[in-house]
């Protein structure tokens, strides 16, 4: 049987970040993904904030125009409070070409990938896949998404709380718009969460997310009913694209890494690394996969468990119970009044100083160094 160190499930950007480094540092992974194809079953909007464009070395051409403007809208959709950055706080991705650039980058560090080989479990040091030979690991990491079959497999914490979210993306005309993000606070569309729409003059994205218990009528009704008016939308150039899934927002979980054989450890959504207010998973999931690159070195370079509790989600959590306060009160407007009323709030000063700290600040999700 085939002997490697590391076994990666999961090719989004918290699997191929992770298989790169643990790769740069002289580990033999094998990262393997149930797709077969990284350009299908997209789930991200693929905003990146500033924080992370500071951080992170991004491709530049595979980014958008920046974005300072974002207009939030009461359900009445009048009068929206516009908030303006003199930076640039958002650029939209094109996520299938970043993936790509991802898959490579990581085989070019030595990382092995294998599309349309899906994880059927693990047991005795034996990772068993579909499509292909079983092989033996060291070591596990789970990046399989929100709903982790890995991190039920290890016995470890599995995300309980979701928003459902949907959207469609299509081409814009160019220079037709000025770049801006639109948010709609409306619980009839997107309760719990908002109704967006960004566009930065090349492509246009279009959603509604909210906790499908509440959303009566199924999300893509709502979507669609959202997008035949909904503000700043231009008008499609091209083919229209759909993208959709579930969105964990209850928060880094406690329980993230286990020791065992193989040992084990969660990224990205199997990990929660979501934040619990925006619902942005982009920033979290590296931050994260930094940490658990190192994490995972020490513990297979020394074999002491002790490296292990370094990946400690209660952490992670202690710095931002504000925000999960605030997910518990945005999921609390649960009428157009309410939401009136909430946004009503948002317009003297203390509340536009509390958004924009939100929306253009550097603390949404905590430096997992």
């Amino acid at each position: 049987m085939r002997e490697v160190d590391v076994v990666v499930v999961g090719a989004g950007l918290a699997g191929l970040h992770t298989g790169r480094l643990l790769a740069q540092r002289g580990l033999e992974v094998l990262l393997v993904e149930r797709r077969r194809s990284l350009s299908t079953g997209l789930r991200t909007t693929g905003i990146f904030v500033r924080r992370t464009l500071d951080d992170f070395d991004l491709p530049e051409h595979l980014l958008g125009p920046g974005v300072r403007d974002v207009l939030l809208y009461p359900p009445s959709r009048r009068a929206p409070i516009r908030l303006t950055s003199d930076r640039d706080e958002y650029r939209v991705a094109d996520m299938a070409a970043v993936y790509q650039h991802a898959l490579c980058a990581a085989e070019s560090a030595g990382a092995e990938v294998r599309l349309g080989v899906r994880y059927a479990g693990v047991g005795n040091g034996v990772v068993r896949l579909e499509g292909t030979d079983p092989v033996a690991a060291r070591f596990l990491v789970g990046a399989d998404g929100a709903r982790s079959r890995v991190a039920r497999d290890l016995g470890l914490e599995q995300n309980r709380r979701f928003l459902v979210g949907a959207e469609i993306v299509h081409p814009v005309a160019s220079g037709a718009s000025e770049p801006a993000f639109h948010c709609v606070l409306d619980p009839r569309v997107a309760p719990g969460y908002l109704g967006w729409v960004i566009d930065d003059g090349h492509a246009a994205h279009v959603g509604v997310a909210g906790y499908p218990r509440a959303m009566r009528t199924g999300v893509r009704h709502l979507l669609d009913a959202f997008a035949a008016d909904a503000p700043g939308r231009a008008t499609a150039t091209g083919p229209i694209e759909r993208r959709g899934g579930p969105i964990p927002v209850g928060g880094v979980l406690r329980r993230l890494a286990s020791p065992g054989n193989p040992a084990g450890l969660l990224i990205g959504d199997a990990a929660g690394a979501v934040s619990p207010l925006t619902a942005g998973g982009l920033d979290p999931c590296l931050r994260m996969s930094e940490l658990a690159a190192s994490v995972i070195v020490e513990y297979l370079r020394d074999g002491d468990e002790h490296a292990l509790r370094r990946y400690d989600g209660r952490t992670l959590r202690a710095r931002f119970r504000g925000r999960l306060l605030l997910r518990r009160v945005l999921a609390g407007v649960r009428s157009a009044a309410a939401a009136e009323a909430a946004v009503a709030t948002l317009r003297g000063r203390a509340g536009r100083k509390a958004a924009t700290r939100i929306l253009f600040g550097d603390g949404s999700f905590p430096d997992a160094r």
